[in-house]
């Protein structure tokens, strides 16, 4: 069987935005190639640093970040982008029509047990014609042109949707190309898997107690099922999980740190992946708000996330309501 490469499956879509895509993923099988070696490439360990969200950095986490700077900075069609690992966005090229933003690999504390990490992105369009300042990425999700993922696992694959659809694409390393393995991703209305980080479950809320101690009780409980939990401490992975056999993700709002309104970031992770979610037929929400419908209004905002197989989600989104 033949599949079709990447550039091949983006000749619909504007040639400025297939550009930014293809550099995209061009650089992330350069960050693919430094993970793979390992230790053997010395990039393994803390950076004995912090970036801008008080995290402590990997080596890695630099690697990526400045390889995806570089290439994107030179790339004609990018006015400006913006990164989870800096305080403030970076100007590309004047005649840019686009922003790209980006995690540039999320879940880098699994990188020294040698466990599944990723890099997410978002592109939006440059919607005014003087010098691009901050206030011009506040758009919300529903304005992205094209978001996407991709996985350093077993496997290599970029997720990407640019608006129809999704399209799952597996790096070729014979042929050195990321190839078209399955198109148009539907996720399943039900479940019986669910992925949260139960060491916070006593700063939860009540409705996502109710929910997750629901399923917790299986056969013998209201849902009359079992259910089983995953958690991969990588986003990239529970979603793509997700995204391939269904299933449920909640990072929501808890009290550990009441100061914070979420833990995951709205422009870098939230809104990529709630596009995603939706577009194979999910549902995206913080429990109180449609995680597409928000109005951005730092780069690093952070927002309860709760989304997966639709049935799901309205359940937990119900329970919020309730209460």
């Amino acid at each position: 069987m033949s599949y079709p490469h990447l550039a091949q499956t983006l000749n619909s879509i504007d040639p400025a935005l297939r550009d930014v895509i293809l550099t995209i993923a061009q650089t992330t099988t350069v960050i693919d190639r430094t993970l793979q070696r390992g230790a053997l490439s010395g990039a393994l360990g803390s950076a004995d640093q912090q970036n801008v969200q008080g995290e402590t950095q990997k080596k890695l986490d630099i690697i990526s970040n400045d390889l995806l700077i570089d290439a994107l900075k030179g790339n004609s069609n990018v006015a400006a982008l913006a990164s989870e690992e800096l305080d403030d966005f970076i100007m590309g090229q004047p005649q840019g029509r686009y922003l790209v933003v980006f995690d540039p690999l999320d879940g880098s504390s699994n990188i020294d047990i040698n466990m599944c990490v990723g890099t997410i992105f978002s592109v939006l369009s440059v919607n005014s014609q003087h010098p691009v300042q901050t206030q011009d990425f506040y758009q919300s999700g529903r304005q992205q042109v094209a978001a996407g993922y991709v996985l350093y696992g077993p496997a290599t694959m970029l997720v990407l949707t640019t608006g129809q659809g999704i399209n799952m694409y597996t790096f070729d390393p014979d042929v050195q190309a990321f190839v078209l393995t399955q198109d148009q991703v539907r996720i399943p209305f039900d479940t019986q898997e669910f992925a949260i980080n139960s060491s916070n479950q006593r700063h939860w809320e009540a409705p996502v107690k109710r929910y997750i101690d629901e399923l917790q009780q299986g056969q013998i409980g209201t849902r009359a099922k079992d259910f089983n939990m995953r958690w991969v401490a990588c986003m990239v992975g529970d979603i793509h999980r997700i995204l391939t056999r269904g299933g449920i993700f909640l990072y929501p709002y808890d009290t550990k740190d009441p100061k914070k309104s979420g833990r995951l970031r709205l422009m870098y992770e939230a809104n990529p992946m709630s596009w995603l979610i939706e577009q194979a037929g999910g549902v995206a929400s913080t429990g109180r708000q449609m995680i597409l419908d928000i109005m951005p209004h730092d780069l690093h905002q952070r927002v309860p996330v709760i989304m997966g197989s639709k049935h799901e989600v309205e359940r937990v989104i119900s329970y919020h309501s309730e209460s």
